[in-house]
């Protein structure tokens, strides 16, 4: 059944329209209180936000929610999302909340919801809690209305905590690392990290004003952090998203590193170790074909889940790996966390980095990615993913790369268009089919 609010990752959209109104807000923290509500005892949330002028609105509308079905509420103000998941665990909480719309610009924004496990919800979680959405709310009397609170150690707790995932004997000392932090919710947190274990680091995107989240910098914008680790003849730049839960890195030459170089490297070195789970590593249908041939050659396996970091960290606790992620920069390491990290990411590839004496262009190329495409189609309406002239061009793109690529074509779970991706060993090849189905998708919109 389709689902009216929540999309592949959590509830998002534009501030003051749709599903991202303060009135929808307020439904989901009673809604999501309801569901939640587990014996007598008295039930506590966790709120975090990232840093869009919108998260207070948002903010206070959970809160009310909340409230109002008798959840006493902890507010953290801005923190990356892996953080609310890490005290939504640690402060025994029934249910974490993060405001942020990730990566997308300030105007949007979005509701992540995390089980008292530090886990995102499931699908069937999310469906009863939008049933609850559009029945009349449970409110409580007047006298057991819920509190809310300001908690001011929120951000040394999860400092402390993604600290402890480098080993005791690796520092930083030495190394130039330039860290941008979009602007976003991490923008005191991971240099502080960084910093405490050694590092000279310089900082960037760590000036957020509301209405600058994402623009011009972070991991979906690397134009600035390529120039400033060159210009400062870095070791290293570590670029992250507005929520702080995806990496891309940068090595001292300028050029980018996704998740794909980042999942191998990480899960070779664990595996050198006997410390690698589940043997291999899952990733989406995203990743590159290089990938996949990497780990097996070295015996490991690649299994994919559908796009979206929730899936992966399903599949993981399903098969016991503790190495998964996605191509755009999701690196969930579960031995530190329930979901992903872009700051606990980043320590161990720092930490690699220090273990290896290698320059980091030449440790973080683990593997020659495969040529891939990626084309993406806006469309307004309609399903044109099912009309007979697309399906038939599909068809015959997936005869053409049989035994020697891969096609992935789907309709994006945030935004109203189709990605078509292809690889395979013939770049031309590759560029030829993405465009073929692109022009197809395009006529039948």
């Amino acid at each position: 059944m389709a689902r009216k609010f929540f999309g592949t990752d959590g509830i998002r959209g534009r501030t003051n329209e749709g599903v991202m109104t303060a009135e929808i807000a307020m439904k989901v923290g009673q809604a999501a209180g309801t569901h939640f509500l587990r014996g007598g005892h008295k039930h506590r949330v966790v709120i975090g936000k990232d840093t869009r002028l919108s998260g207070y609105m948002v903010e206070s509308a959970l809160v009310a929610g909340f409230t109002s079905v008798g959840m006493d509420v902890i507010m953290t103000g801005p923190l990356p999302t892996p953080a609310i998941a890490l005290l939504t665990r640690e402060m025994r909480a029934d249910i974490g909340v993060m405001i942020s719309a990730s990566h997308n610009p300030f105007e949007d924004n979005g509701i992540k919801l995390f089980g008292p496990d530090g886990y995102k919800l499931s699908d069937e979680a999310e469906a009863a809690i939008e049933t609850l959405m559009e029945q009349t709310p449970l409110l409580v009397s007047p006298d057991r209305v819920g509190r809310a609170r300001r908690i001011d150690d929120a951000s040394g707790r999860y400092i402390h905590a993604v600290k402890q995932s480098v080993a005791s004997d690796i520092r930083f000392d030495g190394l130039t690392v330039v860290v941008d932090c979009a602007n976003g919710a991490a923008y005191k947190v991971a240099p502080s990290a960084i910093w405490e274990l050694g590092a000279k680091v310089i900082a960037m995107g760590v000036e957020p004003n509301g209405t600058n989240i994402n623009r011009n910098v972070g991991s979906t914008s690397l134009d600035a952090i390529k120039a400033r680790v060159v210009e400062e003849g870095a070791d290293i730049g570590i670029a992250l998203d507005g929520d702080a839960d995806r990496l891309i890195v940068i090595d001292e030459k300028g050029q980018t590193v996704d998740g794909d170089q980042i999942m191998g490297l990480i899960a070779s070195r664990l595996a050198d170790r006997g410390d690698l789970k589940g043997g291999g590593v899952v990733a989406t249908v995203m990743s590159n074909l290089g990938l996949e041939r990497f780990l097996q050659g070295k015996g490991l396996t690649l299994e994919r889940t559908k796009v979206g970091d929730r899936y992966v960290l399903e599949r993981m606790k399903e098969g016991g790996f503790n190495v998964g992620g996605e191509q755009s920069g999701h690196m969930i390491l579960t031995d530190h966390g329930t979901t992903g990290d872009g700051t606990v990411a980043a320590l161990r590839v720092l930490a690699s980095l220090v273990r290896s004496g290698k320059p980091a262009s030449e440790l973080l190329h683990v593997f020659d990615p495969v040529p891939q495409l990626l084309k993406n189609v806006r469309y307004s309406g309609g399903k044109p993913l099912e009309a007979d002239s697309v399906k038939a061009v599909i068809a015959e793109a997936e005869k053409e790369l049989e035994s020697k690529g891969r096609l992935v074509i789907r309709p994006s779970g945030t935004e109203p268009v189709i990605r078509v991706m292809a690889e395979g060993d013939d770049a031309a090849q590759v560029e030829a089919v993405v465009d073929r189905i692109c022009d197809a998708v395009r006529e039948a919109v």
